[in-house]
Protein backbone atom coordinates (compact mmCIF):
# COMPACT_ATOMS: atom_id res chain seq x y z
CA UNK A 1 0.00 0.00 0.00
CA UNK A 2 1.35 3.40 -0.98
CA UNK A 3 0.69 6.08 1.60
CA UNK A 4 0.09 9.53 0.17
CA UNK A 5 0.64 12.76 2.04
CA UNK A 6 -2.63 14.59 2.66
CA UNK A 7 -3.00 18.30 1.97
CA UNK A 8 -4.16 20.85 4.57
CA UNK A 9 -7.36 21.23 2.52
CA UNK A 10 -8.09 17.53 2.97
CA UNK A 11 -7.59 17.83 6.70
CA UNK A 12 -9.81 20.90 6.84
CA UNK A 13 -12.70 19.13 5.09
CA UNK A 14 -12.47 16.00 7.23
CA UNK A 15 -12.12 17.84 10.52
CA UNK A 16 -14.81 20.38 9.71
CA UNK A 17 -17.25 17.55 9.07
CA UNK A 18 -16.18 15.73 12.22
CA UNK A 19 -16.62 18.74 14.49
CA UNK A 20 -19.94 19.74 12.89
CA UNK A 21 -21.42 16.26 13.27
CA UNK A 22 -23.82 16.38 16.25
CA UNK A 23 -23.17 12.77 17.18
CA UNK A 24 -20.88 11.54 19.95
CA UNK A 25 -18.04 9.48 18.51
CA UNK A 26 -16.65 6.35 20.10
CA UNK A 27 -13.04 5.26 20.31
CA UNK A 28 -11.41 2.19 21.86
CA UNK A 29 -10.57 1.29 25.46
CA UNK A 30 -7.31 0.42 27.20
CA UNK A 31 -5.25 -0.88 24.29
CA UNK A 32 -1.91 -1.40 26.01
CA UNK A 33 -3.35 -2.87 29.22
CA UNK A 34 -5.58 -5.17 27.17
CA UNK A 35 -2.65 -6.45 25.14
CA UNK A 36 -0.50 -6.88 28.25
CA UNK A 37 -2.90 -8.25 30.86
CA UNK A 38 -5.71 -9.79 28.83
CA UNK A 39 -3.81 -11.06 25.78
CA UNK A 40 -0.50 -11.80 27.52
CA UNK A 41 1.89 -10.04 25.13
CA UNK A 42 5.15 -8.47 26.28
CA UNK A 43 5.42 -4.72 25.81
CA UNK A 44 9.00 -3.50 26.21
CA UNK A 45 8.89 -0.03 27.81
CA UNK A 46 5.09 -0.34 27.44
CA UNK A 47 5.56 0.18 23.68
CA UNK A 48 2.87 -1.85 21.94
CA UNK A 49 4.12 -0.90 18.48
CA UNK A 50 6.38 -3.97 18.55
CA UNK A 51 3.25 -6.16 18.35
CA UNK A 52 3.08 -5.26 14.68
CA UNK A 53 6.05 -7.60 14.16
CA UNK A 54 4.03 -10.61 15.39
CA UNK A 55 1.23 -12.18 13.29
CA UNK A 56 -0.49 -13.62 16.37
CA UNK A 57 -0.47 -10.21 18.02
CA UNK A 58 -1.77 -8.55 14.86
CA UNK A 59 -4.72 -10.94 14.85
CA UNK A 60 -5.40 -10.06 18.50
CA UNK A 61 -5.29 -6.36 17.64
CA UNK A 62 -7.76 -6.89 14.80
CA UNK A 63 -10.16 -8.62 17.18
CA UNK A 64 -9.67 -5.86 19.74
CA UNK A 65 -10.59 -3.02 17.38
CA UNK A 66 -13.41 -5.00 15.76
CA UNK A 67 -15.20 -5.13 19.12
CA UNK A 68 -15.25 -1.35 19.40
CA UNK A 69 -16.13 -0.70 15.79
CA UNK A 70 -19.03 -3.12 16.16
CA UNK A 71 -20.35 -0.87 18.95
CA UNK A 72 -20.03 2.17 16.71
CA UNK A 73 -22.02 0.33 14.04
CA UNK A 74 -24.75 -0.52 16.54
CA UNK A 75 -24.93 3.01 17.96
CA UNK A 76 -24.81 4.49 14.45
CA UNK A 77 -22.01 6.89 15.26
CA UNK A 78 -18.55 7.70 13.96
CA UNK A 79 -15.28 6.34 15.30
CA UNK A 80 -11.84 7.75 16.09
CA UNK A 81 -9.36 5.00 15.21
CA UNK A 82 -5.97 5.25 16.92
CA UNK A 83 -2.69 4.22 15.40
CA UNK A 84 -0.50 1.98 17.55
CA UNK A 85 2.20 4.64 17.89
CA UNK A 86 2.03 5.92 21.47
CA UNK A 87 5.69 4.97 22.00
CA UNK A 88 6.99 4.53 18.47
CA UNK A 89 9.03 7.73 18.33
CA UNK A 90 12.71 7.31 17.58
CA UNK A 91 13.66 8.66 21.04
CA UNK A 92 12.21 5.42 22.47
CA UNK A 93 14.44 3.19 20.32
CA UNK A 94 16.97 2.24 23.01
CA UNK A 95 14.32 1.49 25.65
CA UNK A 96 12.32 -0.63 23.21
CA UNK A 97 15.38 -2.45 21.89
CA UNK A 98 15.08 -1.30 18.28
CA UNK A 99 17.01 0.98 15.95
CA UNK A 100 15.61 4.45 15.20
CA UNK A 101 14.95 3.39 11.60
CA UNK A 102 12.99 0.39 12.88
CA UNK A 103 10.85 2.66 15.02
CA UNK A 104 10.05 4.75 11.95
CA UNK A 105 9.13 1.58 10.05
CA UNK A 106 6.83 0.57 12.92
CA UNK A 107 5.14 3.97 12.75
CA UNK A 108 4.52 3.54 9.03
CA UNK A 109 3.26 0.01 9.55
CA UNK A 110 0.95 1.18 12.34
CA UNK A 111 -0.72 3.60 9.93
CA UNK A 112 -1.04 0.88 7.29
CA UNK A 113 -2.56 -1.45 9.89
CA UNK A 114 -5.10 1.17 10.95
CA UNK A 115 -5.93 1.98 7.35
CA UNK A 116 -6.67 -1.69 6.70
CA UNK A 117 -9.08 -1.72 9.65
CA UNK A 118 -10.76 1.42 8.35
CA UNK A 119 -11.11 -0.12 4.88
CA UNK A 120 -12.74 -3.19 6.41
CA UNK A 121 -15.29 -1.18 8.39
CA UNK A 122 -15.95 2.03 6.46
CA UNK A 123 -19.10 0.70 4.78
CA UNK A 124 -20.63 0.04 8.21
CA UNK A 125 -19.21 2.88 10.31
CA UNK A 126 -18.85 6.40 8.94
CA UNK A 127 -16.78 8.38 9.29
CA UNK A 128 -13.73 6.67 10.74
CA UNK A 129 -11.04 9.21 11.55
CA UNK A 130 -7.45 8.03 11.56
CA UNK A 131 -5.83 9.41 14.71
CA UNK A 132 -2.04 9.45 14.95
CA UNK A 133 -1.31 8.85 18.64
CA UNK A 134 1.86 10.10 20.34
CA UNK A 135 2.72 9.83 24.01
CA UNK A 136 4.91 12.08 26.14
CA UNK A 137 8.67 11.99 25.68
CA UNK A 138 9.20 10.53 29.16
CA UNK A 139 7.21 9.44 32.18
CA UNK A 140 4.00 11.46 32.12
CA UNK A 141 3.35 10.73 35.78
CA UNK A 142 6.61 12.17 37.10
CA UNK A 143 5.77 15.77 37.87
CA UNK A 144 9.40 16.63 38.56
CA UNK A 145 10.38 16.09 34.90
CA UNK A 146 9.30 18.78 32.46
CA UNK A 147 10.59 19.67 29.02
CA UNK A 148 10.59 23.26 27.87
CA UNK A 149 8.41 23.93 24.84
CA UNK A 150 11.29 24.26 22.37
CA UNK A 151 12.86 20.95 23.40
CA UNK A 152 9.47 19.21 23.26
CA UNK A 153 8.84 20.58 19.79
CA UNK A 154 12.19 19.27 18.57
CA UNK A 155 11.61 15.81 20.08
CA UNK A 156 8.08 15.33 18.79
CA UNK A 157 8.38 17.02 15.39
CA UNK A 158 9.85 13.99 13.53
CA UNK A 159 7.10 11.59 14.60
CA UNK A 160 4.36 14.17 13.96
CA UNK A 161 5.77 14.87 10.49
CA UNK A 162 6.00 11.15 9.71
CA UNK A 163 2.41 10.52 10.77
CA UNK A 164 1.27 13.51 8.71
CA UNK A 165 3.20 12.19 5.72
CA UNK A 166 1.50 8.81 6.16
CA UNK A 167 -1.93 10.41 5.89
CA UNK A 168 -3.52 10.51 9.35
CA UNK A 169 -6.48 12.83 9.78
CA UNK A 170 -5.18 14.32 13.02
CA UNK A 171 -2.53 13.71 15.67
CA UNK A 172 -3.24 13.44 19.37
CA UNK A 173 -0.92 13.96 22.31
CA UNK A 174 -2.20 11.34 24.74
CA UNK A 175 -1.40 11.18 28.45
CA UNK A 176 0.54 14.44 28.57
CA UNK A 177 1.36 15.62 32.07
CA UNK A 178 3.25 18.81 31.23
CA UNK A 179 1.91 22.04 29.79
CA UNK A 180 5.22 23.13 28.14
CA UNK A 181 5.48 19.75 26.40
CA UNK A 182 1.92 20.10 25.09
CA UNK A 183 2.74 23.59 23.82
CA UNK A 184 5.80 22.32 21.96
CA UNK A 185 3.80 19.42 20.55
CA UNK A 186 1.11 21.78 19.28
CA UNK A 187 3.67 24.02 17.60
CA UNK A 188 5.25 21.03 15.84
CA UNK A 189 1.81 19.97 14.59
CA UNK A 190 1.14 23.45 13.22
CA UNK A 191 4.40 23.30 11.24
CA UNK A 192 3.54 19.82 9.94
CA UNK A 193 0.14 21.04 8.76
CA UNK A 194 -1.83 18.41 10.66
CA UNK A 195 -4.71 19.06 13.11
CA UNK A 196 -3.88 18.37 16.76
CA UNK A 197 -5.72 17.37 19.91
CA UNK A 198 -4.11 17.59 23.35
CA UNK A 199 -5.08 15.08 26.03
CA UNK A 200 -3.88 15.88 29.52
CA UNK A 201 -3.67 13.39 32.35
CA UNK A 202 -4.35 14.37 35.95
CA UNK A 203 -3.72 13.02 39.41
CA UNK A 204 -6.39 12.23 42.00
CA UNK A 205 -6.75 15.96 42.79
CA UNK A 206 -7.63 16.88 39.22
CA UNK A 207 -4.30 18.64 38.62
CA UNK A 208 -1.51 17.70 36.23
CA UNK A 209 1.31 15.64 37.81
CA UNK A 210 3.37 18.81 38.28
CA UNK A 211 0.51 20.45 40.19
CA UNK A 212 -0.80 22.64 37.37
CA UNK A 213 -4.60 22.99 37.58
CA UNK A 214 -6.36 21.57 34.52
CA UNK A 215 -8.11 24.87 33.82
CA UNK A 216 -4.77 26.72 33.73
CA UNK A 217 -3.24 24.05 31.46
CA UNK A 218 -6.03 24.44 28.92
CA UNK A 219 -6.12 28.24 28.98
CA UNK A 220 -2.36 28.76 28.88
CA UNK A 221 -1.80 26.16 26.15
CA UNK A 222 -4.39 27.98 24.06
CA UNK A 223 -2.76 31.33 24.79
CA UNK A 224 0.71 30.09 23.85
CA UNK A 225 -0.40 28.46 20.59
CA UNK A 226 -3.09 30.81 19.34
CA UNK A 227 -5.74 28.24 20.17
CA UNK A 228 -4.11 25.69 17.86
CA UNK A 229 -5.53 22.47 19.38
CA UNK A 230 -8.82 21.38 17.85
CA UNK A 231 -9.83 20.50 21.38
CA UNK A 232 -8.54 19.06 24.62
CA UNK A 233 -9.12 15.71 26.22
CA UNK A 234 -8.59 14.08 29.60
CA UNK A 235 -7.22 10.56 29.73
CA UNK A 236 -5.59 8.04 32.06
CA UNK A 237 -7.49 9.13 35.18
CA UNK A 238 -10.68 7.88 36.81
CA UNK A 239 -13.73 10.16 36.36
CA UNK A 240 -13.83 10.82 40.09
CA UNK A 241 -10.31 12.25 39.88
CA UNK A 242 -11.37 15.18 37.72
CA UNK A 243 -15.13 15.63 37.64
CA UNK A 244 -15.09 18.11 40.55
CA UNK A 245 -12.78 20.52 38.70
CA UNK A 246 -15.19 20.75 35.77
CA UNK A 247 -16.91 23.95 36.82
CA UNK A 248 -19.11 24.69 33.78
CA UNK A 249 -17.03 27.75 32.89
CA UNK A 250 -16.14 28.55 29.28
CA UNK A 251 -12.85 26.63 29.30
CA UNK A 252 -14.75 23.38 29.86
CA UNK A 253 -16.16 23.70 26.35
CA UNK A 254 -12.62 23.20 25.05
CA UNK A 255 -12.63 19.69 26.52
CA UNK A 256 -14.25 17.52 23.89
CA UNK A 257 -12.88 14.09 24.72
CA UNK A 258 -12.56 11.75 27.70
CA UNK A 259 -10.71 8.45 27.92
CA UNK A 260 -10.78 7.51 31.57
CA UNK A 261 -9.18 4.74 33.61
CA UNK A 262 -11.27 1.93 35.04
CA UNK A 263 -9.44 2.11 38.38
CA UNK A 264 -9.62 4.73 41.10
CA UNK A 265 -5.97 4.04 41.95
CA UNK A 266 -3.42 6.82 41.59
CA UNK A 267 -0.78 6.66 38.89
CA UNK A 268 1.84 5.63 41.46
CA UNK A 269 -0.37 2.80 42.68
CA UNK A 270 -1.10 1.65 39.13
CA UNK A 271 2.62 1.58 38.33
CA UNK A 272 3.14 -0.86 41.21
CA UNK A 273 0.11 -3.05 40.40
CA UNK A 274 0.83 -6.58 39.16
CA UNK A 275 -2.77 -7.36 38.28
CA UNK A 276 -5.34 -5.48 36.26
CA UNK A 277 -7.89 -3.38 38.15
CA UNK A 278 -10.87 -3.21 35.80
CA UNK A 279 -13.19 -1.43 38.22
CA UNK A 280 -16.95 -1.61 37.66
CA UNK A 281 -17.96 -1.29 33.98
CA UNK A 282 -21.60 -0.39 34.74
CA UNK A 283 -20.59 2.34 37.19
CA UNK A 284 -18.02 3.52 34.65
CA UNK A 285 -20.78 4.04 32.11
CA UNK A 286 -22.98 5.96 34.53
CA UNK A 287 -20.09 8.22 35.55
CA UNK A 288 -19.66 9.18 31.90
CA UNK A 289 -23.30 10.13 31.59
CA UNK A 290 -22.62 12.54 34.45
CA UNK A 291 -19.46 13.84 32.74
CA UNK A 292 -21.46 14.54 29.58
CA UNK A 293 -23.62 16.94 31.59
CA UNK A 294 -20.51 18.75 32.86
CA UNK A 295 -18.88 18.87 29.41
CA UNK A 296 -21.46 20.29 27.00
CA UNK A 297 -19.11 20.06 23.99
CA UNK A 298 -18.08 16.43 24.62
CA UNK A 299 -17.37 14.79 21.26
CA UNK A 300 -15.38 11.58 21.63
CA UNK A 301 -15.40 9.01 24.43
CA UNK A 302 -13.51 5.80 25.09
CA UNK A 303 -11.39 4.21 27.77
CA UNK A 304 -7.82 4.11 29.00
CA UNK A 305 -5.96 1.84 31.43
CA UNK A 306 -7.94 -1.17 32.65
CA UNK A 307 -10.89 -0.64 30.33
CA UNK A 308 -12.06 -2.86 27.51
CA UNK A 309 -15.13 -3.31 25.32
CA UNK A 310 -17.34 -3.88 28.38
CA UNK A 311 -16.60 -0.43 29.76
CA UNK A 312 -17.13 1.33 26.44
CA UNK A 313 -20.31 -0.69 25.90
CA UNK A 314 -21.70 0.42 29.27
CA UNK A 315 -20.67 3.98 28.46
CA UNK A 316 -22.53 3.84 25.15
CA UNK A 317 -25.61 2.42 26.90
CA UNK A 318 -25.58 5.23 29.46
CA UNK A 319 -24.79 8.09 27.08
CA UNK A 320 -26.68 6.93 24.00
CA UNK A 321 -29.79 5.26 25.43
CA UNK A 322 -31.89 5.78 22.34
CA UNK A 323 -29.74 3.48 20.22
CA UNK A 324 -28.24 1.10 22.77
CA UNK A 325 -24.89 -0.61 22.39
Amino acid sequence: MTIQNQSPAFHTDVIRGYLADPRTYLTDGGFETSMLFLEGFDLPAFAACVLLEDDVARAAMDRYFDRFLSMAETTETGFVLDTNTWRSGTHWADAVGRLPAQMQDLTREAVRFAMAIRDRWQDRVSPILLNGVIGPAGDAYDGTISLDAATAEAIHAPQIALLAECGVDLVSALTFGSMPEAIGFSRASIKAGVPVAISYTVETDGCLPDGTPLERAVLETDAATGGAPLYYMINCAHPEHFRDVLNNEAWCRRIRGVRANASRLSHAELDEAETLDDGDPEEFGLLHADLARKLPALKVVGGCCGTDHRHVGCMADAMLPSTGA
